[in-house]
């Protein structure tokens, strides 16, 4: 500690000849109900608290601080940790309550401006070595306060909101294990929806995630935070979601009727989608349906094949409806003949860059030049692979009879591929540590 440091500690400032610390004792009580006022005119959210709650811990909180800064001018030091903890306690307290931490801060910084008037209007020209003492105890005081406020007020939310993840955690997979969700929803505190759309998501990259040097789990995160935004901006309820970098899925509170689905509200639908995209940045190929609470389980799983169908059919990013792919999705069912189907062909499982040329023929309506664009290669590649296709299969994409039986048999290899891999299953969630956690 330096000399000055030691000196400022041990005298007492003074302004007018009277102990700064005595002055604002004797202006106690009228100085609290001016910081009151003060506090209800200034943020507003404090005149919105209950009458009983102002003139309780509210009030003794003005007192305390006043208390506490007139020590400290009386002794020159700052509070001890008993201090910081009553600091850090009420701050929760209003984390808890919902008061915006900015208010509760503000607070603070509003009684230390009363304070101020009150001792400094007494100040005379002499005085100013005093002034400048109390001053920087002043600042050192608002410093510490404001370090034990956000502390509180973070452990506090922190708590709150892990209580409230493992509540949604537990609705979310409630409604994915089938039955009553109502006691899940109870404890969460959400009134159920009548009806939940069901998207099963399957997400591209975003850009920044294939740039080398850039950390990719970094991009990967904030384009996840971005649709987890959008999605809740999008909602009008709760929305409940399990995602990864790659998708996952969302539940969605709707209004619209089992009738209406697909039909009336499409558009609106794609256009959803689509925005979600547009905000995350990368591309999002989603399936949807639609499902009471007690029907989410088996909305999901179909959601969930319905999106791996139009994928492994070479579907591009956007909305998909079950009506979508109806021949796909019954032809990967299982039946007798899938397996005779899927080893139309065998021939090109050493050659997936011909299955793949196969599938986005197809999907793009036999136009070689979309589907040479969404491989990215010359259309003179995509006539070269169709060619070889055709020699190893005997089956001719261009020709009407066959493209039929292509697709038919392109359903049912991808089928029988992912019979065992967890591709066709809707994702189910895990309870959070430390990862995404349900929005």
């Amino acid at each position: 500690m330096t000399g000055s440091n030691a000196e400022e500690r041990n005298k007492v400032p003074r302004f007018g000849g009277v102990p700064v610390h005595k002055r604002l004792q004797d202006a106690a009580g009228g100085l609290e109900r001016a910081v009151m006022i003060r506090l209800i005119e200034r943020l507003p959210v404090y005149g919105t608290l209950p009458a009983e709650h102002l003139g309780g811990d509210i009030a003794k909180q003005v007192t305390r601080g006043i208390r506490t800064f007139a020590g400290i001018l009386r002794t020159g030091e700052m509070p001890g940790q008993a201090e910081a903890a009553a600091i850090r306690e009420s701050s929760a307290r209003r984390a808890d309550e919902g008061v915006p931490l900015e208010a509760v801060v503000g607070a603070y910084h509003l009684g230390a401006e009363e304070c101020a008037a009150q001792v400094f209007s007494a100040a005379e020209p002499g005085d100013l070595a005093d002034v400048l003492m109390v001053q920087r105890q002043l600042l050192e005081y608002l410093r510490l306060v404001s370090c034990e406020v956000a502390a509180g007020y973070v452990q506090e939310r922190q708590t709150a909101l892990s209580d409230e993840q493992v509540a949604l955690q537990s609705l979310l997979s409630r409604l994915l294990e089938g039955g009553s969700p109502q006691v899940a929803a109870d404890r969460a505190g959400i009134q159920l929806p009548a009806r939940y759309l069901v998207l099963s998501i399957a997400m591209g990259p975003h850009p920044d995630e294939l740039v080398p040097g850039v950390n990719h789990a970094v991009a990967a995160r904030r384009k996840l935070r971005r649709l987890r935004n959008e999605i809740q901006r999008q909602t009008s309820g709760v929305a409940l979601s399990v995602l990864s970098g790659g998708g996952g899925l969302v539940l969605m509170p709707c209004t619209t009727s089992p009738d209406d689905f697909g039909r009336a509200n499409r558009a609106r639908l794609s256009d959803l989608v689509e925005q979600l995209g547009r905000m995350c940045g990368a591309e999002l190929l989603a399936a949807a349906t639609i499902a009471a609470p007690e029907g989410v389980a088996e909305a999901a799983r179909l959601a969930g094949e319905v999106r791996a169908v139009a994928e492994a059919s070479g579907r591009g990013p956007g909305l998909y409806l079950l009506d979508d792919v109806l021949l796909e999705y019954q032809l990967s069912r299982p039946s007798p003949a899938r397996a005779g189907l899927a080893a139309l062909l065998d021939p090109l499982d050493d050659r997936p860059e011909l299955l793949d040329t196969l599938r986005a023929f197809l999907a793009r309506g036999l136009d070689r030049r979309r589907a040479a664009a969404r491989l990215q290669v010359h259309p003179n590649t995509v006539d070269y692979r169709l060619r070889k296709a055709t020699e190893l299969t005997g089956l001719d994409a261009s020709r009407g009879a066959d493209t039929l039986t292509l697709r038919a048999a392109l359903a049912a290899h991808d089928a029988v591929g992912q019979a065992t891999p967890e591709a066709n299953r809707p994702v189910t969630p895990t309870p959070p540590t430390g990862g995404p956690a349900p929005t």
